[in-house]
């Protein structure tokens, strides 16, 4: 990929391994509230979409809106304690943002993520590399509208026509379109293969050295 100097990374499913700790947490609420919880081969298709959306579809068809409004809070509250139980970046995640650094690119994560979530977890993981974390916070649209994606090209001091955007689900495949960006989707994270060529991804990378043989190629 010619003339890109900065890596736009979504972060659960791409840089972050979070299934497990968000599986806990949204089952904690959904015993809670006495509803039926869910194995993490569901949530691994629930999440991408912001935490409201991933509780709409782990709940009972009919559930309230307004019971769901009394979910997120508690949902918040649990994950904030338990978000790094069990989460760590993909093997070989930081050896590329590494290379990637020596080689002079700019990154930023942007998330579907509760925001103090997405800071937190790049302050105590990928620091070094990643100067611009932006999650769902109030005031800002998430993915895939193009808001979070176009904030963080602005702090990093890019343009679109210098970046790209790496995730591994429909909606960063999305909100790469909307942004404007090329994408590179990856298969270790929240979705199959099959389902992003379904939705028209041609760009894949197996592991996480592969993002840097992509965009190095002439």
């Amino acid at each position: 990929m010619k003339n890109i100097n900065t890596v736009i990374f979504d972060m659960d499913g791409t840089v972050m391994n979070t299934l497990e700790d968000l599986t806990f947490s949204v089952n904690y609420v959904m015993e809670k509230f006495g509803f039926p919880v869910h194995p993490s081969s569901d949530y691994r298709l629930y999440f991408g979409n912001g935490i409201r959306h991933a509780l709409e579809l782990a709940v009972p068809e009919g559930t309230s809106e307004e019971v769901i409004d009394e979910m997120l809070p508690v949902f918040k509250e649990h994950y904030e304690v338990h978000c790094l139980d069990q989460t760590g970046p993909y093997d070989g995640i930081l050896e590329l943002m590494d290379s990637l650094k020596e080689r002079g690119y700019k990154m930023a994560i942007v998330s579907n993520k509760i925001d103090s979530a997405v800071k937190e977890l790049n302050d105590r993981f990928f620091s070094k590399y990643v100067k611009v974390a932006i999650g769902e916070k109030d005031g800002i649209r998430r993915k895939p509208a193009p808001d979070t994606v176009i904030s963080a090209l602005k702090e990093l001091g890019s343009i679109k026509e210098e970046a790209v955007y790496v995730g591994d689900s429909e909606v960063d495949f999305k909100t790469a379109q909307n942004s404007e960006l090329p994408s590179i989707s990856v298969l270790w994270g929240f979705r199959d293969k099959e389902l992003l060529m379904d939705i028209g991804a041609t760009v894949f990378a197996d592991k996480p050295s592969d993002v840097l043989d992509i965009l190095e190629e002439d």
